[in-house]
């Protein structure tokens, strides 16, 4: 449905006329056109967090003159006006949004969605890109707009698992794998959400190892994670993705110790892993889930892997490189009509050094 006739007249004026939402067979074919596209960016990824029912379809759809198009998956809150909500894209835990597009973005042309988003009602608009797109994002935004740093980490693909496997993976991960295929570690690979409790029931287990590296009390590292990562959460993106979401279990000596979440929707992303630390002990298994995942993603012909947020974690920088990722630099981006995004950064620093918590 196009926006009211006024805000289609104006946009249209400056070179570009958008829909909001952003009409499924013009945002389906995106995704199949844009070889950078993200399973986060895609409608199945957006139907997964709508499902739960605090979100709503806020995507918009741009046609520039000359017809290169873009679309912007974004979702707002229930139950509020816009003036009093937030629209993001996508929401925290919720994964990377940016613009997927007919051909490669244009500064020109992410400066006039900066543009219109500055000009919505919404009290909060985020916009956290896709970090390969990280400089074209980063020359459009205005002076006004807020930038939030962060670093992810990216495997390219190209040449093949072999190729991926002699020059790019790290010769102790090598070992480590060849070590793990020797044993009797089982793998399993569910593309039916039926593993989704296993995978749950790892996640929910690695909070209390967390808040140990982390320095922060286990109830409340335990609160947070429930709150981020409900099974509810990832039950709805298995069944909404189908056959596109892996999830990968290890079981060692017949315990699950090792799993990962992993959406193969054009290019990989590594969603989420967890594992057993006393049920893996030193098998190796987590390694073996991961190499076999790029195996796979490899010969699906898929281009990138991408590891998703590292932030300032030296242990998970360290992980996400022995198997060959690279650092992103790369931004998230709020317009506000307050500055809340700095008054949650005071907030966030100032629990951290009550509790002594530190980054690992």
């Amino acid at each position: 449905m196009t926006e009211n006739p006024l805000a289609a007249a104006v946009a249209q004026s400056r070179g570009f006329v958008v829909q909001s939402p952003a009409p499924r067979e013009v945002w389906r074919r995106l995704m199949l056109l844009d070889h950078e596209a993200l399973p986060y960016q895609s409608p199945a990824w957006l139907d997964s967090l709508c499902a739960l029912g605090k979100h709503k379809d806020a995507s918009r759809a741009y046609r520039f003159d000359g017809g290169h198009q873009y679309i912007l998956p974004m979702v707002s809150r229930r139950g509020l006006p816009e003036r009093l909500s937030v629209a993001e894209s996508m929401p925290y835990a919720w994964g990377r949004g940016g613009v997927i597009s007919s051909a490669p973005p244009r500064v020109e042309h992410l400066r006039a969605i900066f543009e219109d988003l500055a000009g919505l009602p919404y009290l909060r608009i985020a916009v956290r890109p896709n970090p390969r797109h990280a400089h074209l994002w980063s020359a459009a935004a205005p002076p006004s707009v807020t930038v939030v740093p962060g670093l992810a980490h990216v495997l390219d693909l190209s040449g093949g698992f072999e190729e991926v496997w002699s020059r790019r993976f790290k010769k102790t991960t090598r070992t480590r794998v060849r070590k793990a295929e020797r044993t009797s570690i089982v793998v399993e690979r569910d593309t039916t959400g039926r593993l989704v409790p296993v995978f749950h029931q790892l996640l929910r287990s690695s909070f209390n190892r967390w808040a140990d590296k982390q320095h922060e009390p286990r109830l409340l590292a335990n609160l947070r994670g429930g709150r981020r990562d409900p099974m509810i959460k990832f039950s709805s993106i298995a069944r909404h993705f189908g056959e596109a979401c892996h999830v990968w279990i290890a079981w060692v000596e017949g315990k699950p110790a090792a799993a990962a979440f992993v959406l193969q929707y054009g290019n990989v992303n590594d969603a989420r892993g967890a594992i057993d630390r006393q049920a893996l002990g030193t098998s190796g298994a987590n390694d073996l889930i991961q190499k076999l995942s790029i195996e796979e993603a490899c010969r699906s012909g898929c281009r990138y892997y991408h590891f998703g947020e590292t932030g300032a974690s030296t242990s998970l920088a360290h992980y996400k490189q022995r198997f060959g990722a690279t650092p992103h630099p790369h931004a998230e981006y709020f317009l506000e009509k307050l500055p809340i995004t700095a008054a949650d950064g005071h907030l966030r620093r100032a629990a951290k050094w009550m509790i002594g918590f530190k980054d690992t």
